[in-house]
């Protein structure tokens, strides 16, 4: 258990390296908040549809500067794991950055593992939404988030399952709190 410290780990990736899911277990292995406020939370909170909150987005940058804005307050306020598309860069006082990579491939046959449909689909779909997620991080923030290097650790997730990725980054952690 690491939580007497005031631990604080941002874990980042793109769609299907696997962040919320190394995320949550991590946080359970460490006994740390898990941070993990997104879109449907504000559909949950606004007594709206997912897909609504979606559309709703593609007209205004409100919904994404209120998860970015809440995830980090609520990150800050415990120790905790926040796993979201931009937590390196957005808990910027993080005490362990983590980066999660995979290919292309990889990552579209994780996501339609998840979701089902067709895996060229799949692929094209992810594709384009690593476009928007990137041209709007750049918009938004001015985050290049193919650049990752301030990140502590760069895991490549495509051979390795998710207790695996936890390992790597529980064992990293544990050296980092042992070393202060």
């Amino acid at each position: 258990m690491l939580n007497e410290k005031e631990l604080r780990i941002a874990i980042s990736g793109r769609s299907g390296c696997g962040n919320t899911t190394v995320s949550r277990m991590l946080s359970e292995r460490l006994d740390l908040e898990m941070v993990n406020y997104t879109f449907r939370s504000i559909a949950q909170e606004d007594g709206m549809s997912f897909e609504e909150v979606c559309l709703r987005a593609e007209q205004s940058d409100d919904d994404d500067l209120r998860v970015d804005r809440t995830q980090v307050k609520m990150a800050r306020a415990t120790p905790s794991v926040l796993g979201s598309r931009l937590a390196i860069w957005m808990l910027d006082d993080a005490d362990l950055k983590v980066f999660l990579t995979g290919s292309p491939v990889t990552r579209a046959e994780r996501i339609h593992q998840r979701e089902g449909g067709d895996l060229k689909e799949q692929m094209a779909v992810t594709a384009a939404r690593d476009k928007r997620d990137h041209a709007r991080y750049l918009r938004l923030y001015n985050i290049d988030n193919n650049d990752y290097s301030l990140a502590d650790l760069v895991i490549n997730t495509d051979r390795l399952n998710a207790e695996q990725v936890v390992d790597v980054i529980e064992a990293a952690a544990r050296t980092m709190v042992r070393g202060k």
